[in-house]
């Protein structure tokens, strides 16, 4: 087993009637990526939130592996880096707020939150609530990266981006590739990506 990698098997979740992820399996190494492609509705954020432990699979096995120890459900949940477009923001708080808060939570440094901040070029005094989508989503980004997580996990991470955030972020995801991190990014259409990547098509 590597060093760091996320594997899982024949995982399985229904809402309801609905089964929205029928028996999907993956695995992805340390500093490689794992792509998930698929329609709209074809489960990739679903798989992603089961990643995460935000959800629990009706059926499968997860398995995370972070310095060759395994993460069981709950620390997992604390160590991932996740990164989607439902993310809510502390409007009423600035951008450094709501970044010097969610390292507190985590027992990171603040200075952390200015360094990400400074990164990805965040307008630090403004009120969360008065962001463009774009900003929005950068936030988010540092969100994810606060605790230097091994595992990313980004649906549609360079959404609603112009060409300076998406240079950032993806300047972010290859620093964090080549330290040996490993990331699931799930995305519509096809995405391309530095270093290795596998493809996991949920439509087929």
């Amino acid at each position: 087993m590597a060093a760091h990698c996320l594997e899982f098997h024949d995982l399985t979740r229904r809402f309801g009637r609905l089964s929205v992820l029928t028996r999907v399996s993956g695995r992805v190494e340390g500093g490689s990526t794992l792509l998930v492609r698929g329609k709209n509705g074809s489960g990739k954020s679903t798989l992603l939130r089961c990643l995460a432990g935000l959800l629990a699979p009706d059926a499968g096995t997860i398995r995370a592996v972070e310095e060759g120890r395994e993460l069981e459900g709950a620390l997992r949940r604390r160590r991932v880096g996740y990164v989607a477009p439902d993310l809510a923001l502390y409007e009423e708080l600035s951008v450094l707020e709501n970044l010097e808060f969610f390292a507190r939570l985590r027992g990171v440094a603040v200075e952390r939150a200015r360094e990400l901040a400074d990164r990805l070029w965040l307008p630090t005094d403004r009120g969360a609530g008065a962001l463009s989508s774009g900003m929005r989503q950068r936030l988010r980004w540092a969100w994810a990266l606060l605790h230097r997580p091994r595992l990313l996990l980004l649906d549609e991470p360079f959404q609603n981006l112009d060409a300076e955030g998406e240079q950032a972020l993806r300047g972010a995801l290859t620093d964090h590739l080549a330290s040996g991190g490993l990331a699931v990014v799930a995305s519509p259409t096809p995405l391309p990506l530095d270093g290795g990547v596998d493809e996991l098509d949920l439509d087929r």
